[in-house]
Formats: structure tokens, sequence, C-alpha cells
């Protein structure tokens, strides 16, 4: 598969951080992914990624101003395969205590909390995964799998999880709901193990 015949993958342009970094990284993977702030690419798109980097707050007020969090919600209602990458991840839940107040898209349940007390925020680094159950998304990968963090918050509530990390305690590292995947790590920066886990979710969006 090439990024000529495959599926059209919209990253939401919310002009926030390096989002053309998951761009070339889905393109490398074999899709047709266009970096978009067109609610109309976006319907069209057969999956939506919501890469992000940054503060909580800033992120979710970017995406108010750019009218794509309405398009986000739209997409986790309809059954399109939706991803979400670090801050995209966190986004994802109901409220950070980044930003205390500031409601976040409520796609998933929970609220971002900081990481443990006792280690260095941010986990700037290299990490396993353990995977806790079976998911489309890591398909193929080693075990345990390498991936890049930088973070210094992750979601409390650990219902959706299909892997975590180890990093002061357990932290939720990948969740899964339906279409709707996230992951706290960057895919985009964690080399073979990384472009792997994109591959696999430009099948999805291609089956």
């Amino acid at each position: 598969m090439t990024a000529a015949d495959g599926p059209l993958i919209a990253v939401l342009d919310y002009g926030i951080g390096n989002l053309r970094s998951a761009e070339k990284a889905l393109q490398h993977v074999g899709a047709d992914a266009r970096l978009t702030s067109d609610p109309a690419v976006v319907h069209d798109a057969a999956g939506v990624v919501l890469p992000g980097v940054g503060a909580f707050g800033r992120c979710m007020d970017a995406l108010d101003r750019s009218g794509l969090s309405t398009v986000a919600r739209d997409v986790a209602a309809r059954n399109v395969p939706f991803l979400g990458i670090c801050i995209g991840m966190q986004l994802f839940y109901d409220a950070s205590d980044e930003n205390p107040g500031r409601a976040g898209l409520g796609i998933l349940p929970g609220v971002v909390r900081r990481l443990p007390d006792g280690v260095k925020h941010p986990q700037m680094q290299w990490n396993t995964v353990t995977v806790l159950r079976k998911s489309a998304l890591f398909a193929g990968l080693p075990e345990p799998p390498w991936f890049y963090f930088l973070h210094s918050f992750a979601p409390d509530d650990p219902s959706h999880a299909i892997a975590t990390c180890d990093y002061g305690g357990t932290v939720v590292a990948a969740v899964e709901r339906g279409h709707v995947w996230a992951t706290q790590f960057h895919p985009e920066k964690s080399g073979a193990a990384g472009l792997q886990l994109l591959k696999n979710f430009v099948t999805r969006c291609a089956a």
C-alpha cells in the first residue's frame, strides 16, 4: 500500500505543535494522510487522528477556536476509526488537573491527573509498555514494545486501558473503546514499533 492508494486519514489541524510529523509518519506507512481543518475532508475520511503537544487547556482552546472540537465529537459518535496521540489522548477525557475547570472533549470518562510524586516530570524517555489485552493496534509488535513518552499527566480511569507503563506506578499508556483508540506515547517518534502501530491503524481504516 502506498500513500497514493491508501485510505484517506484526516489529521486534525488546530494550529498547535508539530502536527505534520504525525501526517508524515502516516504517509510513510501507506495512508493518504492530510493535515486539515476542513470539516468536509474530515467527514469523508476513512480515519481521523488528533495529535497534540503542550498544555491541555491551550490545546482545547485551539480546538474550540478552529471549530474542530465539535468535529472531533462528531467523529467519535460515528463508526470511524479515531486515534488520539499524547495530548490528543488527554483531550478525549472529561477534564485535566493541568487546567482545572477547563472541560475536555468528554469522549472517554475520567480526569487526567499529574504523574506520581517521586519521579521526574515530565516523563521524557523511551519506556516499555505492558499490553493488557489483545488489540489490533498492537498486532505484530514485539513483547514488550518500546515507545517514546513525553508527558506529565495521564488519565486516572483505567477502564478502557489496553496498555500501561511503569513510571512511579502504573500509568495508562494506551486505550481503546470501540472505534476510538489513543496512545499517551508518540508512535510517530517511536521508531519501528511506532510505525507498526500506525500501520495497524491505517490497516483498520482501510478495512
